[in-house]
C-alpha cells in the first residue's frame, strides 16, 4: 500500500525564480508523511498511547523538475527499510502529467517519549512497515 496525497502549488509557495521553492518540496513530503500514518492507523494520539513517537533523521532528496504554480502535484509514499528502531519511506512528488517532480528517502527513528531517546520501534509500527513494503514489491 502507497499513500497518495493530491494538492495544488499555491502562490505562497513560489520563489523569486517563479518555481515552488526547495524548502516546501520538504513540506510537501510532511504532508504526505501524515498521509500515510493516518491511513495506516498510526497517527500522533496512537504513538503517544504506545509511548513513543517518530522523528525524521535524514532525507535524501533528488529535485528533478520544477513545479509551478497553480499545478496538481501528487505525493505518494510507501514504506521501504525496517530496522530495530529506524525506517526508512520512500517518497515521490509526480506532476499531473506522470512524471516524477522530485524523490526522497526518508529516514526516522522510533524515540521514547518521555526520555527522548531511540527505542525499539513497536511491533504494531512494525507489522504495519513490514506488511506495507511486501505489498509494493
Amino acid at each position: 500500500m502507497e499513500s497518495v496525497l493530491d494538492i495544488i502549488v499555491r502562490s505562497t509557495e513560489i520563489d523569486m525564480n517563479g518555481h515552488v521553492n526547495n524548502a516546501k518540496y520538504l513540506e510537501y513530503l510532511e504532508w504526505g508523511r501524515d498521509e500515510w500514518f493516518d491511513k495506516a492507523g498510526l497517527d500522533f494520539d496512537t504513538f503517544l498511547a504506545m509511548g513513543m513517537q517518530t522523528v525524521m533523521v535524514n532525507i535524501n532528496m533528488n529535485y528533478r523538475k520544477e513545479c509551478r504554480q497553480g499545478e496538481a502535484l501528487t505525493i505518494r509514499t510507501r514504506p521501504c527499510r525496517a530496522g530495530r528502531s529506524s525506517f526508512a519511506l520512500l517518497q515521490e512528488i509526480v506532476g499531473a502529467e506522470g512524471k516524477i517532480r522530485a524523490d526522497a528517502v526518508v529516514t526516522c527513528v522510533t524515540i521514547d517519549a518521555v526520555n527522548r531517546v531511540s527505542r525499539e520501534m513497536p511491533q504494531q509500527l512494525r507489522d504495519v512497515l513490514e506488511r506495507e513494503r511486501n505489498d509494493t514489491m
